[in-house]
């Protein structure tokens, strides 16, 4: 019994001077700088800037991704509009597609994010609206501007 003890008290002291060790060539290698063309090779300058807004009765947070132009339609939008103001201020989409959130499988989840709809706007981007509850009821406010001229931000 004895030995069983002192052999496993051995394989722990091991493993964790292993560990201590490894642990230690970590921190040196992460203290030491990288070569600039490394950084710079990571880095992603093509990723637009994402902004978290408050909608505009403070309620929650949205997104802007990436910057609008000063004379496009996305510059008079603000996170928390709903569908109808929108429409009405910049004109009805080119496209849409609606689709359900892992909230939507939440037992007793009676909130407006069940589902998403995202529009799409040539030559400006798309806008992403909450869609509703499960039973279809509530949703349709602004949660998210893609500032996308492409129109790449609209999946498949």
């Amino acid at each position: 019994m004895v030995k069983k003890t002192t052999m496993a008290t051995l394989v722990i002291t091991v493993l964790m001077a292993g560990c201590a060790t490894k642990q230690a060539e970590n921190q040196s290698a992460a203290s030491t700088p990288a070569p600039a063309a490394t950084v710079a090779a990571k880095a992603k300058p093509s990723t637009p800037v994402t902004r978290i807004v408050k909608s505009k009765n403070g309620e929650y947070d949205g997104e802007i991704i990436g910057t609008p132009g000063a004379n496009s339609k996305f510059a008079k939008l603000e996170i928390g509009m709903r569908l109808r103001e929108v429409s009405d201020l910049i004109g009805a989409p080119d496209d849409l597609e609606r689709h359900e959130t892992g909230k939507r499988w939440i037992p007793f989840y009676f909130g407006a994010d069940a589902q998403r709809l995202e529009v799409l706007y040539k030559g400006e981007g798309c806008l992403t609206y909450t869609g509703g509850n499960v039973f279809g009821g509530g949703g349709n406010e602004l949660i998210r501007i893609t500032v996308d001229p492409k129109g790449t931000c609209q999946r498949g």
